[in-house]
Protein backbone atom coordinates (compact mmCIF):
# COMPACT_ATOMS: atom_id res chain seq x y z
CA UNK A 1 0.00 0.00 0.00
CA UNK A 2 1.32 3.65 -1.13
CA UNK A 3 1.76 6.01 2.10
CA UNK A 4 -0.12 8.62 2.58
CA UNK A 5 2.29 11.37 3.16
CA UNK A 6 2.06 14.71 5.49
CA UNK A 7 5.08 17.53 5.21
CA UNK A 8 5.79 18.91 8.47
CA UNK A 9 6.86 22.61 7.21
CA UNK A 10 4.43 24.31 9.66
CA UNK A 11 3.61 21.69 12.95
CA UNK A 12 0.13 21.98 11.69
CA UNK A 13 -0.89 18.71 10.84
CA UNK A 14 -2.42 16.73 13.16
CA UNK A 15 -5.42 13.69 13.12
CA UNK A 16 -3.69 12.05 10.74
CA UNK A 17 -1.45 9.00 12.72
CA UNK A 18 -1.28 7.01 10.03
CA UNK A 19 0.89 8.91 7.48
CA UNK A 20 4.43 9.19 7.22
CA UNK A 21 5.75 12.63 8.26
CA UNK A 22 8.50 14.23 6.19
CA UNK A 23 10.21 16.65 8.39
CA UNK A 24 10.76 19.59 6.54
CA UNK A 25 10.60 22.66 9.18
CA UNK A 26 13.95 24.00 8.52
CA UNK A 27 12.40 25.08 5.18
CA UNK A 28 9.26 26.99 6.36
CA UNK A 29 10.81 30.35 6.44
CA UNK A 30 12.50 29.85 3.12
CA UNK A 31 10.18 28.23 0.88
CA UNK A 32 6.48 29.50 2.67
CA UNK A 33 4.27 32.09 1.10
CA UNK A 34 6.97 32.42 -2.21
CA UNK A 35 11.25 32.08 -2.56
CA UNK A 36 13.24 32.56 -5.64
CA UNK A 37 13.76 29.81 -7.85
CA UNK A 38 17.25 29.14 -6.52
CA UNK A 39 15.84 28.66 -3.28
CA UNK A 40 13.09 26.30 -5.21
CA UNK A 41 15.52 24.22 -7.21
CA UNK A 42 17.39 23.47 -4.00
CA UNK A 43 13.97 22.26 -2.43
CA UNK A 44 13.68 19.78 -5.16
CA UNK A 45 16.85 18.66 -4.60
CA UNK A 46 16.18 18.01 -0.71
CA UNK A 47 12.29 16.52 -2.02
CA UNK A 48 14.01 14.28 -4.38
CA UNK A 49 16.29 12.65 -1.94
CA UNK A 50 13.63 12.07 0.97
CA UNK A 51 10.69 11.47 -0.64
CA UNK A 52 9.68 7.50 -1.58
CA UNK A 53 9.61 6.43 -5.02
CA UNK A 54 5.60 6.19 -5.02
CA UNK A 55 2.79 7.38 -2.34
CA UNK A 56 -0.38 8.39 -1.82
CA UNK A 57 -2.28 11.50 -0.96
CA UNK A 58 0.01 14.63 0.19
CA UNK A 59 -0.45 16.96 2.95
CA UNK A 60 1.18 20.24 2.63
CA UNK A 61 -0.13 22.33 5.69
CA UNK A 62 -0.94 25.99 5.29
CA UNK A 63 -1.98 26.84 1.76
CA UNK A 64 0.69 29.21 1.75
CA UNK A 65 2.35 26.22 0.66
CA UNK A 66 0.42 25.42 -2.18
CA UNK A 67 3.01 25.75 -4.57
CA UNK A 68 4.59 22.65 -4.05
CA UNK A 69 2.07 21.10 -5.58
CA UNK A 70 3.98 22.49 -8.75
CA UNK A 71 6.82 19.65 -7.70
CA UNK A 72 4.37 16.95 -7.20
CA UNK A 73 3.64 17.27 -10.80
CA UNK A 74 6.74 17.63 -12.33
CA UNK A 75 7.66 13.83 -9.97
CA UNK A 76 4.66 12.13 -11.88
CA UNK A 77 6.31 9.51 -14.18
CA UNK A 78 3.23 9.65 -16.42
CA UNK A 79 4.11 9.20 -20.24
CA UNK A 80 -0.30 9.71 -21.22
CA UNK A 81 -0.92 13.43 -20.24
CA UNK A 82 -2.87 14.12 -17.97
CA UNK A 83 -5.52 16.98 -16.64
CA UNK A 84 -5.03 18.72 -13.06
CA UNK A 85 -8.32 19.00 -11.33
CA UNK A 86 -7.54 21.99 -8.70
CA UNK A 87 -10.41 23.04 -5.85
CA UNK A 88 -9.25 26.92 -4.48
CA UNK A 89 -10.96 29.82 -4.16
CA UNK A 90 -8.21 31.50 -6.15
CA UNK A 91 -6.55 31.41 -9.86
CA UNK A 92 -3.10 30.60 -8.24
CA UNK A 93 -2.58 32.26 -11.96
CA UNK A 94 -0.97 35.41 -10.14
CA UNK A 95 2.25 37.49 -11.94
CA UNK A 96 5.41 36.81 -9.93
CA UNK A 97 8.33 38.05 -11.24
CA UNK A 98 11.23 36.84 -8.47
CA UNK A 99 10.39 32.98 -8.85
CA UNK A 100 7.02 30.83 -7.81
CA UNK A 101 4.34 32.14 -4.96
CA UNK A 102 1.97 29.88 -3.71
CA UNK A 103 -0.40 32.17 -6.15
CA UNK A 104 1.87 31.80 -9.08
CA UNK A 105 2.20 28.32 -9.08
CA UNK A 106 -0.47 27.56 -11.69
CA UNK A 107 1.36 29.06 -14.56
CA UNK A 108 4.28 27.32 -13.84
CA UNK A 109 2.47 23.83 -14.05
CA UNK A 110 0.77 24.74 -16.98
CA UNK A 111 3.91 24.35 -18.57
CA UNK A 112 4.99 20.69 -17.55
CA UNK A 113 4.46 18.78 -21.08
CA UNK A 114 2.91 16.11 -19.54
CA UNK A 115 -0.02 18.49 -18.16
CA UNK A 116 -2.43 18.84 -20.53
CA UNK A 117 -4.71 21.80 -18.72
CA UNK A 118 -5.29 22.59 -15.17
CA UNK A 119 -9.16 23.00 -14.31
CA UNK A 120 -9.42 25.67 -10.99
CA UNK A 121 -12.82 25.38 -9.73
CA UNK A 122 -14.63 27.00 -7.23
CA UNK A 123 -13.29 30.86 -7.51
CA UNK A 124 -15.06 33.54 -5.73
CA UNK A 125 -11.91 35.39 -5.20
CA UNK A 126 -11.87 39.04 -7.11
CA UNK A 127 -8.25 38.00 -8.06
CA UNK A 128 -10.37 37.07 -11.88
CA UNK A 129 -12.47 40.43 -11.55
CA UNK A 130 -12.00 42.68 -14.75
CA UNK A 131 -9.90 44.87 -12.04
CA UNK A 132 -7.48 42.19 -11.25
CA UNK A 133 -7.58 40.60 -14.50
CA UNK A 134 -3.79 41.98 -15.71
CA UNK A 135 -2.84 40.14 -12.68
CA UNK A 136 -3.72 37.03 -14.17
CA UNK A 137 -1.33 34.97 -16.97
CA UNK A 138 -3.55 34.99 -19.49
CA UNK A 139 -1.34 33.09 -22.14
CA UNK A 140 -2.04 29.62 -20.58
CA UNK A 141 -5.67 30.48 -20.51
CA UNK A 142 -5.76 31.34 -24.25
CA UNK A 143 -3.87 28.37 -25.31
CA UNK A 144 -6.44 26.13 -23.45
CA UNK A 145 -3.85 25.08 -20.45
CA UNK A 146 -5.61 26.68 -17.94
CA UNK A 147 -9.51 26.99 -17.14
CA UNK A 148 -11.39 29.12 -14.39
CA UNK A 149 -14.68 27.88 -13.33
CA UNK A 150 -15.82 30.82 -11.37
CA UNK A 151 -18.56 31.20 -8.96
CA UNK A 152 -20.89 34.56 -8.48
CA UNK A 153 -17.53 36.49 -10.03
CA UNK A 154 -18.20 39.39 -12.73
CA UNK A 155 -16.24 38.04 -15.95
CA UNK A 156 -17.68 39.58 -18.60
CA UNK A 157 -14.51 40.67 -19.72
CA UNK A 158 -13.54 37.72 -20.28
CA UNK A 159 -15.91 36.98 -23.25
CA UNK A 160 -15.50 40.55 -24.74
CA UNK A 161 -11.44 39.50 -25.02
CA UNK A 162 -12.76 36.06 -26.35
CA UNK A 163 -12.25 33.91 -23.30
CA UNK A 164 -15.66 32.88 -22.15
CA UNK A 165 -15.06 29.34 -22.74
CA UNK A 166 -11.52 29.19 -20.99
CA UNK A 167 -13.59 31.49 -17.67
CA UNK A 168 -16.91 30.66 -16.34
CA UNK A 169 -18.96 32.05 -14.37
CA UNK A 170 -21.77 30.02 -11.77
CA UNK A 171 -24.41 31.26 -10.01
CA UNK A 172 -24.01 28.67 -7.28
CA UNK A 173 -21.88 25.51 -6.60
CA UNK A 174 -23.93 22.81 -7.84
CA UNK A 175 -24.74 24.56 -11.11
CA UNK A 176 -20.79 24.57 -11.35
CA UNK A 177 -20.38 20.99 -10.50
CA UNK A 178 -22.90 19.67 -12.92
CA UNK A 179 -21.69 21.51 -16.01
CA UNK A 180 -17.96 20.63 -14.80
CA UNK A 181 -18.88 17.19 -14.88
CA UNK A 182 -20.55 16.86 -18.62
CA UNK A 183 -17.92 18.59 -19.87
CA UNK A 184 -14.95 16.88 -18.44
CA UNK A 185 -16.29 13.45 -18.85
CA UNK A 186 -17.33 14.28 -22.49
CA UNK A 187 -13.55 16.23 -23.62
CA UNK A 188 -11.10 15.44 -21.07
CA UNK A 189 -10.50 11.48 -20.75
CA UNK A 190 -8.02 10.38 -19.35
CA UNK A 191 -5.89 10.65 -15.84
CA UNK A 192 -6.57 13.28 -12.92
CA UNK A 193 -4.75 14.71 -10.56
CA UNK A 194 -6.55 16.55 -7.63
CA UNK A 195 -5.52 19.42 -5.52
CA UNK A 196 -7.15 20.72 -2.89
CA UNK A 197 -6.86 23.87 -1.19
CA UNK A 198 -9.36 24.19 1.97
CA UNK A 199 -10.01 27.62 1.54
CA UNK A 200 -12.14 26.92 -1.49
CA UNK A 201 -14.96 25.67 1.58
CA UNK A 202 -17.09 28.43 3.04
CA UNK A 203 -15.88 29.19 6.95
CA UNK A 204 -18.72 27.59 8.35
CA UNK A 205 -16.98 24.22 7.75
CA UNK A 206 -13.27 25.08 8.51
CA UNK A 207 -11.10 28.15 9.06
CA UNK A 208 -8.32 28.60 6.76
CA UNK A 209 -5.65 31.62 6.50
CA UNK A 210 -7.13 33.12 3.17
CA UNK A 211 -10.71 34.47 2.41
CA UNK A 212 -12.41 31.53 1.36
CA UNK A 213 -15.07 30.02 -0.78
CA UNK A 214 -18.72 28.58 -0.57
CA UNK A 215 -18.51 25.03 -1.70
CA UNK A 216 -19.09 22.61 0.96
CA UNK A 217 -17.79 19.01 1.47
CA UNK A 218 -20.91 17.33 -0.56
CA UNK A 219 -19.59 19.74 -3.23
CA UNK A 220 -16.44 18.02 -2.96
CA UNK A 221 -17.30 14.56 -2.51
CA UNK A 222 -19.71 14.92 -5.74
CA UNK A 223 -16.82 16.51 -7.57
CA UNK A 224 -14.27 13.66 -6.67
CA UNK A 225 -16.00 10.94 -6.78
CA UNK A 226 -16.36 11.14 -10.47
CA UNK A 227 -12.57 10.71 -10.46
CA UNK A 228 -12.56 6.49 -9.52
CA UNK A 229 -9.94 4.64 -10.66
CA UNK A 230 -8.34 7.60 -12.39
CA UNK A 231 -6.70 9.20 -9.78
CA UNK A 232 -2.79 9.31 -10.34
CA UNK A 233 -1.97 11.62 -7.11
CA UNK A 234 -3.40 14.54 -4.97
CA UNK A 235 -2.75 16.82 -2.16
CA UNK A 236 -4.50 19.09 0.13
CA UNK A 237 -3.17 22.45 1.57
CA UNK A 238 -5.00 25.18 3.83
CA UNK A 239 -4.68 24.14 7.46
CA UNK A 240 -3.75 27.09 9.54
CA UNK A 241 -0.62 27.68 11.15
CA UNK A 242 1.13 31.29 12.74
CA UNK A 243 4.60 32.24 11.33
CA UNK A 244 5.83 35.61 11.77
CA UNK A 245 8.30 35.94 8.71
CA UNK A 246 12.44 36.51 9.81
CA UNK A 247 12.88 38.61 5.58
CA UNK A 248 11.34 42.21 5.56
CA UNK A 249 10.30 41.42 1.86
CA UNK A 250 7.56 38.31 2.66
CA UNK A 251 6.40 40.63 5.49
CA UNK A 252 5.63 42.95 2.82
CA UNK A 253 4.20 41.22 0.26
CA UNK A 254 1.96 39.29 2.90
CA UNK A 255 0.39 42.24 3.86
CA UNK A 256 0.26 43.56 0.08
CA UNK A 257 -2.47 40.04 0.04
CA UNK A 258 -4.35 41.10 2.56
CA UNK A 259 -3.68 37.41 4.81
CA UNK A 260 -6.25 38.14 7.46
CA UNK A 261 -4.74 37.77 11.18
CA UNK A 262 -5.58 34.40 12.96
CA UNK A 263 -6.87 34.94 15.89
CA UNK A 264 -4.61 33.27 19.34
CA UNK A 265 -7.49 31.96 21.14
CA UNK A 266 -9.00 30.39 18.30
CA UNK A 267 -6.60 28.84 16.65
CA UNK A 268 -7.05 25.62 18.65
CA UNK A 269 -10.55 25.10 17.95
CA UNK A 270 -10.07 25.59 14.19
CA UNK A 271 -7.22 22.84 14.05
CA UNK A 272 -10.20 20.47 15.94
CA UNK A 273 -12.27 21.63 12.69
CA UNK A 274 -8.94 21.08 10.45
CA UNK A 275 -8.20 17.44 11.82
CA UNK A 276 -11.85 16.59 11.08
CA UNK A 277 -11.83 17.64 7.14
CA UNK A 278 -8.77 16.35 6.94
CA UNK A 279 -9.37 13.25 7.84
CA UNK A 280 -12.80 13.12 5.49
CA UNK A 281 -11.07 13.95 2.62
CA UNK A 282 -8.17 11.38 2.97
CA UNK A 283 -10.80 8.82 3.12
CA UNK A 284 -12.37 10.06 0.00
CA UNK A 285 -8.96 10.30 -1.42
CA UNK A 286 -7.76 6.50 -0.93
CA UNK A 287 -11.34 5.58 -1.97
CA UNK A 288 -10.77 7.02 -5.71
CA UNK A 289 -7.53 6.49 -6.01
CA UNK A 290 -8.35 2.31 -5.77
CA UNK A 291 -9.07 1.33 -9.68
Amino acid sequence: MTPVLAFDLDGCLDGLEEAQRVSLSDWQEAIRFACSWRTWRSFKRHLDERLPQSYGPVFLGSGDFHHISHLLLGRLNQREPFDVVVLDNHPDNMRFPFGIHCGSWVAQAARLPQVRCLHVLGITSSDVSWRHAWENHLLPIVLGKVRYWTIGVHVGWAKRVGLGKHILSFSNAQALIERFHADFETNFPGPVYLSIDKDVLGPKIVQTNWDQGCFDLENVRQLTERFQGRLIGSDVTGDVSVHHYQTSWKRWLSALDRQPAIPIETLGEWKIQQAAVNRQLLNWLVAIGKS
